[in-house]
């Protein structure tokens, strides 16, 4: 029936990869040195991309959707429609997806279709067609985690608000504070060998052109030995190499990664592992919010990630915030000791 197909069409997670051309980069002068401007950042799509949700109405049914527009560069962009909503808000995990490519071109308008059905992204919404018929709109959305600009609680180990960079070092002598914020490739100069729980707030830069490990990677290693992964996966599957993963060891339950140039937080609490003298009795174990949303609960850790500077002893070990070639920026970080 005509109907189950767009149940199925409406209710499962999209993934529309394709070429858009909306705008070009002539004329547009890349300088490392500097932060695109405003109009840069629109040429490369930085305008469009971000969350999108609302309600269609199918068959006189109305079902909640959410919209995820990923800027990949010259004009290229990925488009995520979810089943109930937006990742933490609404939407089931165990929904599948599908493909799309190949969208057309109007004026302002990016145009993706499948079959009769047909989704345009034009005037700062999300359009949702079948034919002639239309579903409905979804408006744009910015969030903010619930426990962005947490303050610390007393006795907390205040290791970054701002003031300086005292508390962190970097491996090649520069400054660990860069217009503000703390820089990637540093580790803090205090360690921690028991369990504890960490706040710390990052913001991912917009690299469009980049794809995979390379855009905007990063990562916070507890003890210096396991990492939880930093990386601008907006609006992909969520895998264990990917922003919110333990690293080559656990995906999180739910790919919670905002767009880039959004300030994001972690709230982990990290059980350490423990020793009787040289032999290890118990692994450690983490649990992870991100931006407000669990996406670890006691999780175990078998044994160090991948590239971690420290190898597993019953040693203290720092905080080390990752340098793989992006300009990964933190704020507001702080530890409580159990």
């Amino acid at each position: 029936m005509r109907i189950n197909t767009k149940m199925k069409m409406y209710l499962t997670l999209f993934v529309f990869v394709a070429t858009s051309y909306l705008s070009s980069l002539a004329g547009f002068a890349q300088d490392d040195s500097k932060k695109p401007g405003p109009a840069d950042l629109q040429a490369e799509g930085f305008n469009v991309q971000g969350e999108y949700t609302g309600e269609l109405s199918v068959d006189g049914e109305k079902i909640r959707a959410g919209v995820q527009v990923v800027a990949l560069g010259d004009g290229n962009y990925q488009l995520a429609i979810y089943r109930g909503g937006l990742p933490g808000d609404g939407w089931n995990s165990e929904s599948g997806f599908d493909v799309a490519r190949d969208p057309e071109v109007a004026g302002d308008k990016i145009v993706f279709t499948k079959n009769q059905e047909r989704i345009e992204i034009v005037g700062g919404a999300v359009q949702v067609y079948d034919g002639e018929r239309h579903f409905g709109q979804l408006d744009r959305v910015v969030r903010e985690s619930n426990t962005l600009a947490s303050a610390p609680p007393e006795g907390a180990i205040v290791l970054f608000d701002g003031t300086n960079g005292d508390n962190f070092e970097t491996g090649d002598g520069g400054e660990p504070v860069v217009d503000g914020l703390l820089r990637q490739g540093i580790t803090s100069k205090q360690k921690f060998g028991g369990d504890f729980s960490l706040h710390i707030e990052f913001k991912l830069p917009f690299e469009p052109a980049k794809s995979g490990q390379a855009r905007a990677n990063s990562g916070v290693y507890l003890q210096g030995r396991y990492e939880v992964q930093m990386l601008d996966s907006f609006g992909l599957e969520g895998k264990d190499n990917e922003c919110g993963g333990i690293y080559g060891i656990k995906k999180p339950v739910v790919n919670m990664c905002y767009p880039p140039e959004s300030w994001q937080t972690y709230d982990i609490d990290f059980k350490s592992a423990q020793w009787d003298g040289e032999k290890k009795t118990a692994n450690a174990r983490i649990s992870v919010r991100h931006n407000g949303v669990v996406i670890h609960d006691d999780v175990e850790i078998p044994s160090i990630t991948t590239a971690a500077p420290v190898a597993e002893s019953p040693e203290p070990g720092f905080l080390y915030l990752q340098d793989h070639g992006s300009p990964v920026r933190y704020r507001n970080i702080w530890v409580v000791e159990k």
